[in-house]
């Protein structure tokens, strides 16, 4: 009896093997050539030069990091830029007058030069027939540190509404 059921389970073992074998060969190995062939397709709408689309998605997430790194660096630089853009002297007021009664042509001047955040300093020359005087006076957040005149006040207002210049 042990023989009997020793012949069974080999039987049994040999027809599983057999209904595998024929399912592979059925269904398994046509869907296997139909992906392959699906693939292949697939790679040659993705590719132009002939490669595979894996070799195209490695080429993308190398160049991809290329670009996170020159980025990181560009922010670097840009984050340079603005805090020494805070500190230069792009904005500017002119202002020419007549300081004194008889002196005409308009030769006195008061001229603000200003950073961003209304810092820098105001230059003054006052011009009469005997002299020519010239002052400077230092400028925080658009407001002159000591007493100043209404022709450098305007100066400042003026430095204050102009746009920073850029270069052009």
């Amino acid at each position: 009896m042990q023989l009997e059921t020793v012949y069974a389970a080999a039987g049994a073992l040999v027809g599983a093997l057999v209904a595998l074998y024929v399912y592979h060969v059925a269904v398994v190995r046509p869907n296997a050539r139909r992906t392959q062939e699906l693939l292949e397709v697939h790679d040659g709408l993705l590719s132009t030069d002939g490669g595979s689309a894996a070799g195209r998605l490695a080429a993308l997430e190398s160049s991809s990091h290329a670009a996170g790194s020159q980025l990181t660096a560009l922010d670097k630089r840009v984050r340079e830029l603005e805090a020494l853009a805070s500190t230069d002297l792009s904005r500017a007021g002119f202002v020419r007058y007549d300081a004194f009664a008889d002196s005409g042509a308009g030769l006195s001047y008061a001229l603000a030069l200003l950073n961003r955040r209304g810092d820098g300093v105001v230059i003054t020359s006052i011009y009469s027939r005997e002299d020519s005087r010239t002052f400077g006076k230092a400028v925080e957040g658009y407001k002159p540190t000591v007493a100043a005149s209404a022709e450098e006040l305007e100066a400042i207002e003026r430095a204050r509404l102009s746009a920073p210049t850029n270069g052009r």
